[in-house]
C-alpha cells in the first residue's frame, strides 16, 4: 500500500510543478520576482499567471508568448518591452507605462485597462473581447485615435 501511494506521489508530483512560475532565463525570472526590477530581461514565455507586478521594471524586457493571465501589473514601467503574443486574460493593467512596447498579438479579454500610456506602442492583431478600456489610447474599428504621451 505504501509503495502504490509514494508511486502515484511520485506520478503526480511533476503535473503540478508544470504551473509553477518558469522562464527561458530562469536568472531573470528570480531577480523579477525577488526585487520587482528586471531591465532587458529575458522572460520569453514566463508563467506569471496571477503575479503581482505592481510598480515592476520591466523596461526593454522580452515577455513574448508569456503567461499574465490574472496578473496586477499596476503601475508597473514596460516602456519598450516586447509583449507580442502574449496572454494577459484578466490582467489588471493600470497606469502602467506600455510607451514603444510591441502588444502585437497580445490578448486582453477580460482586462482591465486603465489610464495607460500606449504611445508609439505597436497594437496589430490585439484581442479586446470584454476588456474594459478607461483614459487609455486603444480605439477598436480603425480608429486612429490621438495617442498621448505622459509627461
Amino acid at each position: 500500500m505504501k509503495l502504490q501511494l509514494l508511486a502515484a506521489i511520485t506520478l503526480v508530483t511533476p503535473l503540478f510543478l508544470m504551473n509553477s512560475v518558469r522562464a527561458e532565463n530562469s536568472q531573470d525570472l528570480q531577480k523579477l520576482l525577488s526585487t520587482g526590477e528586471c531591465v532587458n530581461c529575458n522572460l520569453s514565455g514566463a508563467n506569471l499567471s496571477g503575479a503581482h507586478l505592481i510598480g515592476a521594471d520591466l523596461r526593454g524586457s522580452k515577455l513574448q508568448g508569456a503567461n499574465l493571465v490574472g496578473a496586477n501589473l499596476e503601475g508597473a514601467d514596460l516602456t519598450g518591452a516586447n509583449l507580442a503574443g502574449a496572454n494577459l486574460t484578466s490582467a489588471y493593467v493600470t497606469n502602467v507605462n506600455l510607451k514603444q512596447t510591441n502588444l502585437n498579438g497580445v490578448n486582453f479579454t477580460r482586462a482591465t485597462i486603465h489610464d495607460s500610456n500606449v504611445y508609439k506602442a505597436s497594437m496589430n492583431d490585439l484581442n479586446l473581447t470584454d476588456a474594459e478600456i478607461f483614459n487609455t489610447g486603444i480605439g477598436i474599428g480603425g480608429e486612429d485615435a490621438q495617442i498621448p504621451d505622459w509627461d
